[in-house]
This record gives C-alpha cells, structure tokens and sequence, in this order.
C-alpha cells in the first residue's frame, strides 16, 4: 500500500504559477502508477495529468500545455507544476496512484485506488 499526501496548493492570480507536490510513503511510488485530479464543490473529479511507471505522461485536452507532471522515484515524489492559472483552474487537487492503470482509465477516477486528502488551489482574476 501507499499513502499519499499533497501540499503546494494556495492562492494566486491569474496568470501565476504554482507547483503541487505529493509525497508518497509505504510502498515505493515507483511501482505506481499515478496522476493528478481536481475536483469543485458539486462537480466529478475530473482527471487532469497522469505518469505511468514508464514515465508515459497523458494530460486532459483542456488543459492546453499549461500544466505539467513530473515524478521523483529517488524521493517518492509527485510533482504538478501550473502555469498561467486561470481562475478556472480553483479547485481541490487530488494525487493518486494504482500499481497498474490500462491506458484508457489514465486520467479517469475508477482507475485509481490510492489517494491523498486534497491540497486547495484558488486562482483569482
């Protein structure tokens, strides 16, 4: 099992960045595949960045190149690094991992079975 906890989150403007983190312990991180979620009060978690145990990465279309995953196997660490944040982008932030995801479920919740408590983004115009 893994246990996974976030931090970074935080306010800024639009237009600013910010850099998640997910720190990974119990099992190693690099038997897992894993990915980053965000979810708003009333709406489905929604998949938004995912790294495989290859380094293979997928990113929701939305997202436009803006944001970018990274993994550390070394430190057990999950990276999100945002850039131009939007005012849509304000939302919890969720990591997750899964000792092995199919590619059509990389960025969708069901195929996930590991999770962290969530790390508050908010993102003002």
């Amino acid at each position: 099992q893994v246990q996974l906890v976030e931090s970074g989150g935080g306010s800024v403007q639009s237009g600013g960045s910010l850099r998640l983190s997910c720190a990974a312990s119990g099992d190693p991180l690099s038997r897992y595949a894993v990915a980053w979620f965000r979810q708003i009060p009333g709406k489905e978690r929604e998949g938004i960045a995912a790294i495989d145990t290859d380094g293979v990465t997928e990113y929701a279309e939305s997202l436009a190149g803006r944001f970018i995953i990274s993994r550390d196997n070394a430190k057990n660490m999950l990276f999100l690094q945002m850039n131009n944040l939007k005012s849509e982008d304000t939302a919890m932030y969720f990591c997750a991992a899964v000792g092995y995801v199919a590619r059509w479920s990389r960025l969708k919740r069901a195929g996930y079975m590991y999770w962290g408590q969530g790390t508050q983004v908010t993102v003002s115009s």
